[in-house]
């Protein structure tokens, strides 16, 4: 068969239970790259998936304002401390996931705007931009782009190169991009060449 393209992620997106306790180092290390870039005071809105999730676990008692969009951070963040404000979303929870989506979780970011935000992904080359496995996820993420000022991805070497089915938007749109150390060179260089800064740790 010629060529040599790589299939595209379909179907149903690994259970969070089991992606949670994969590459949890290199998502840890993000995490602490991503919260280093958020400065006391910002209001932040904190897309689902496991690496959000350690980030929101690191936002706990720092002077941030955040609305996260998954049950499992929302419980995380409802534990913290003063000075930390946690803003709650409406929406649908999806099964086992957690994340939240629908016209609730529509209306919650529509009607706000956040300082940053901070997206994860399924998939995300300088090709084919930032892709999700499931249309409604894909939705979600558009709306937060929409809603905010500087857009950090956050995502493990393994998503980049990468495509899955639903396509949020070109790489173009994130400012930044925090992954680790191991992320293939061709597709930092040519997501920087996008215009996306990079940050590995």
């Amino acid at each position: 068969m010629p060529g040599h393209a790589t299939p595209l992620l379909r179907g149903e997106e690994p259970p969070f239970a089991l992606r949670a306790h994969e590459a949890l180092d290199a998502k840890r290390r993000i995490a602490a790259g991503v919260s280093s870039l958020i400065a006391d005071g910002e209001t932040v809105v904190l897309d689902s998936g496991t690496t959000c999730l350690e980030v929101a676990r690191l936002l706990c008692g720092r002077q941030v304002t955040v609305m996260p969009l998954s049950l499992q951070a929302i419980h995380v963040l409802g534990g913290s401390p003063s000075p930390t404000t946690l803003m709650v979303p409406g929406g649908q929870p999806r099964a086992a996931e957690g994340a939240l989506t629908g016209s609730l979780a529509f209306a919650s970011l529509t009607a706000l705007r956040f300082d940053t935000a901070v997206l994860g992904c399924c998939g995300l080359s300088a090709a084919e931009g930032l892709t999700a496995y499931d249309l409604d996820d894909a939705a979600v993420k558009k709306a937060i782009i929409a809603s905010t000022r500087r857009v950090i991805a956050a995502a493990d070497a393994s998503k980049l190169g990468r495509t899955a089915h639903a396509h949020v938007g070109p790489s173009a749109l994130l400012h930044t991009l925090v992954t680790d150390t191991t992320a293939p060179a061709d597709e930092v260089a040519g997501l920087e060449e996008a215009g996306t800064v990079v940050k590995t740790v």
